[in-house]
């Protein structure tokens, strides 16, 4: 039996690290193989990819360029992992998936949504998670999670503007596909995993 493909989803600051091992801890109780990945990376190239996006040093780097770079390491992870594990029978759970893209590269970056779902079908087809998590917080509660946490890469040194489109972009795509559910993840880590813990149930 194919195994179903979870994502988390949000802008930085949601907690989609320590929520990623819960859904997985999750599914491994009730006899599910589950597999933990992330984007960008997720594969050797990715993890190279990951590396240039996160970079400080390239923080000019064209809206188109960061997109294609984004898929490339897209299309690597679901032809080596995603869908390898999927035929298996495991459950994948990730750490991003596509929705990033039209939320950052198109909502932040400004890239037009036609040209991402171009890329998107030409790259990864009609691949799409069986159930998708937005992890939603305030601008004010993201920024001051991502302070405390020290050291920040490219996209957490983007300004209030940058984030504000980003976020207004994952609710309008939440809008869009009823696959995702919104998570309030400004609430504490125990009540936002039981609200997981919910929604999972049901998949399950």
């Amino acid at each position: 039996m194919r195994g179903r493909f979870i994502t988390l989803e949000g802008v930085e600051g949601t907690g989609k690290s320590t929520h990623l091992e819960f859904v997985a801890q999750f599914l491994r109780a009730r006899g599910k193989k589950a597999l933990c990945t992330r984007e960008p990376g997720g594969t050797p190239l990715g993890e190279r990819v990951r590396e240039i996006l996160l970079a400080n040093d390239l923080q000019q780097m064209d809206a188109v360029t960061e997109l294609l770079l984004m898929f490339a390491a897209r299309m690597e992870h679901v032809k080596k992992v995603i869908e390898p594990a999927l035929q298996a029978g495991t459950w994948v759970i990730s750490d991003r998936f596509y929705d990033a893209s039209y939320a950052y590269q198109g909502f932040g970056r400004g890239v037009d949504q036609k040209r991402i779902a171009i890329l998107h079908k030409n790259t990864i087809g009609d691949l799409e998670p069986d159930l998708t998590f937005l992890l939603d917080v305030s601008l004010e509660v993201s920024r001051q999670r991502v302070e405390d946490r020290g050291d920040q890469d490219r996209f957490e040194k983007e300004n209030s503007e940058f984030y504000t489109n980003v976020r207004n972009g994952y609710l309008q795509l939440a809008e869009q596909h009823r696959r995702i559910r919104i998570i309030d993840a400004n609430q504490t880590i125990q009540v936002v995993q039981s609200m997981l813990k919910h929604e999972l149930e049901q998949l399950v």
